[in-house]
């Protein structure tokens, strides 16, 4: 049987055209593996970033100081220093100064803690000293910009009056106090109340507070060592030394245990 020139040049058509097709197809094949991975795929060997430590009550409460890191003379405190309500209750027309008095009289430098947090208060009877202890679960970007506040009150609070509820006028001085390198960010204080009263000896009454604010990670730690005259110098050093050391190793094993 023979077949038309015009079936033969339709069937030489189809087959090219089956040809081209298949060879598309298999051209295509490398182009669809050599596709690029999804951008929220992780690379080979990569690690996700750690997520935040969160402290239990517990490990908070383990990140305190106590007397015997301090040693002789300090122990437990016995109650609210008597000079807190009588030289920290005080007002001034100053905003931000304001704000630093309600602080420290209140003891919340750092305000309203975001998690837990625990907090120690130690005595020293030989220089009618106490010393007060915070830990706290803080979230990062408060806590900076209260050391940021911090840092500008030597120069917006250097000197100002304050009016106190028992003890008349005071002057108030405040200044930078250089700390030591720990944590991963901190601001030291020296704040000094001096009475314009003079007692039967004349001489004013000096009330002087050592102030530390210490970051590490999203824990914070804050400090006040407030005495009648001038603190140990070196309990501050002492008490921020071991104390960020325990924190950082407390945040540690919580991180293990995650």
């Amino acid at each position: 049987m023979s077949v038309s020139p015009a079936r033969l040049l339709a069937a030489s058509v189809f087959t090219v055209g089956v040809l081209v097709t298949a060879a598309g197809c298999l051209g295509a094949q490398p182009e669809r593996a050599a596709r690029p991975a999804s951008p929220t795929a992780p690379a080979a060997g990569q690690r996700s970033p750690a997520a935040p430590v969160v402290l239990t009550a517990a490990q908070v409460r383990a990140a305190l100081i106590t007397e015997a890191d301090l040693g002789v003379p300090w122990g437990p405190a016995e109650g609210i220093a008597t000079w807190r309500d009588g030289l920290l209750k005080a007002t001034t027309q100053a905003p931000e100064c304001q704000r630093l008095l309600d602080a420290l009289y209140a003891d919340e430098l750092l305000g309203q803690p975001a998690g837990t947090y625990a907090v120690t208060a130690l005595d020293d009877g030989d220089d009618q000293a106490q010393l007060r202890y915070r830990v706290a679960a803080q979230r990062r970007a408060d806590a900076d910009r209260t050391l940021a506040w911090l840092k500008t009150l030597p120069q917006t609070c250097a000197q100002f009056t304050a009016a106190t509820t028992r003890a008349g006028l005071q002057t108030v001085q405040v200044a930078e106090a250089e700390l030591l390198a720990v944590g991963d960010a901190r601001q030291g204080l020296r704040v000094t109340l001096t009475g314009q009263a003079l007692d039967e000896d004349g001489d004013a009454s000096v009330l002087t507070l050592d102030v530390a604010v210490v970051r590490v990670g999203d824990d914070a730690i804050v400090l006040t060592d407030g005495a009648l005259g001038t603190p140990p110098s070196d309990v501050v050093r002492q008490a921020l030394e071991l104390g960020t050391q325990r924190l950082t190793q407390v945040r540690e094993q919580g991180r293990a245990q995650a």
